[in-house]
């Protein structure tokens, strides 16, 4: 494909874009296909001679649109969403045309330089306390990772390496094996499974604690779990509290937990708001965020609500040092004479290589303003808040945790497998999608409002599709 070629082809697809983006909500959300399916769609192996792109660009309808989870159709309403707009993949497109890889500040400066100013704009559309701003002047900033999985692994690979040194430090013929086996860091029985999974990346152990009533984590539980380990030899280093957990959208008492970490000193308090984080932006949703000037890291995924496309995770840290003493390696090759001026982000992630991402913050904070972004989120919350009325007239349904940003959950009264059944048959019937998740025991479902082309009329048609389920499994229940 030379250049003539290419220009016809990226025309070409970015109609099939655009049209496939403006009528999502003709295509059924769910596919029907089965594991494997592509297999039988194309050859065994690579073809010697290079195609056409026209035989390229048809096989996309035949061969890939069949196995797509719609994941931006307003009939979508499972997880979390993920963003999308114009401006975001417009990012994209120059991201991958200049190709960077942006591990260090000489590698292109631009990457590196846009990345750091992004991610100040963004801490201040969110009210972030000044230490995490590189334009404070102090030791903090930002980074964006690729998932706020990987902040949560960064920020505790960083307080590891930190409690190792001081340990160290007071004792430098103890052995490291033993300190690391003593470490133990603390979440709610709420936090996403990435936590878990982070601790066992790290090698270190979790400890889960009980929420409350509200699904919350405390601050006095927190004090408790901590004062009972360090009585038994473990040595507490690490906190992740959650802003918007994943079942439910619940939201750990951060003004409690800040203060017990500060209580007991040495202990890294890392911020997940992976999902909910977006709402930050509006004033009334920033009340979460009470006592996180005593958090040393925090994270929000602006690839989920934020309408930037994945993947763009965005994680502050009040003293960046602390992760790049953690990460540093500095081979000779990777040397430049500007070192120290900015930052060289490869120190502050896993992957050495990393994309030109703040292309997008800058292109959306820019074309949306922060009016249509907040806009953006009240108009989602609006949505839910509609769809959490019709489930309160109905006397089948009970809600058994207030709606909570963009998410309702509810159930069917009656016993877990009715609505196991009732779940089923929604995700079977493919014209809305929805996913499960478990409070106290009960099976709940989850109706998130994921795409930006959600209106209310797709919030009628899925109360619709769920009545027309639940009216079934009633009529069953009476033959029986």
């Amino acid at each position: 494909m030379d250049a003539q070629q290419f220009r016809y082809a990226a025309h070409e697809m970015i109609d099939f874009i655009i049209d496939y983006l403006e009528n999502i909500r003709s295509r059924r959300v769910l596919p029907t296909v089965q594991p494997g399916y592509i297999r039988d769609m194309i050859p065994a192996a690579a073809p010697e001679l290079g195609e056409p792109w026209q035989v390229i660009f048809q096989d996309i309808e035949r061969v890939i649109m069949p196995g797509v989870t719609h994941w931006h159709s307003p009939h979508f309403h499972a997880y979390f969403p993920t963003g999308n707009s114009w401006p975001a993949i417009l990012a994209d497109i120059l991201s991958d045309a200049i190709g960077c890889i942006g591990f260090s500040w000489i590698a292109s400066p631009a990457c590196t330089d846009l990345e750091v100013v992004m991610m100040d704009w963004l801490g201040q559309l969110l009210g972030l306390p000044s230490q995490f701003l590189a334009c404070s002047g102090g030791t903090g900033g930002g980074v964006i990772q690729g998932t706020a999985s990987e902040a949560t692994l960064v920020a505790l690979l960083a307080a590891k390496a930190k409690a190792i040194s001081r340990l160290k430090s007071i004792d430098s013929d103890v052995d490291e094996s033993q300190i690391v086996g003593r470490l133990l860091a603390y979440s709610s029985d709420q936090s996403h499974s990435s936590v878990e999974r982070a601790g066992i990346l790290a090698g270190v152990r979790v400890r889960l604690l009980p929420s409350d009533e509200l699904f919350s984590l405390r601050g006095e539980t927190l004090k408790l779990a901590m004062e009972e380990d360090r009585a038994k030899g473990f040595i507490p280093f690490f906190v992740t509290a959650t802003l918007g957990t994943t079942p439910s959208c619940a939201f750990d008492d951060l003004s409690e937990i800040g203060p017990v970490c500060h209580q007991f000193e040495n202990i890294w308090l890392h911020v997940d708001a992976a999902y909910a984080g977006s709402a930050f932006i509006c004033d009334e949703y920033r009340h979460h965020l009470n006592g996180l000037e005593l958090a040393d890291s925090f994270n929000f995924n602006p690839h989920k609500w934020l309408l930037v496309n994945f993947d763009c995770s965005a994680m502050w840290l009040k003293n960046a040092n602390d992760v790049v003493d953690a990460f540093n390696v500095d081979p000779l090759y990777l040397k430049h004479d500007r070192q120290g001026q900015a930052p060289d982000y490869r120190h502050w992630q896993i992957p050495l290589g990393r994309r030109f991402r703040s292309l997008k913050l800058w292109f959306v904070m820019r074309s949306y303003g922060a009016e249509g972004l907040r806009a953006h989120i009240r108009q989602q919350i609006k949505l839910a808040c509609e769809f959490h009325q019709l489930v309160a007239k109905d006397d089948r349904f009970e809600v058994p945790v207030p709606p909570a940003m963009g998410l309702v959950c509810f159930r069917m009264k009656g016993e877990n497998n009715l609505n196991e059944t009732l779940l089923k048959r929604i995700n079977d019937a493919g014209r809305i999608h929805m996913v499960p998740a478990k409070l106290r025991g009960q099976f709940i479902l989850r109706l998130a409002v994921c795409s930006r082309y959600t209106e209310s009329r797709d919030i009628v048609f899925a109360w619709q599709e769920l009545r027309s389920h639940a009216n079934f499994l009633m009529g069953q229940q009476q033959l029986l």
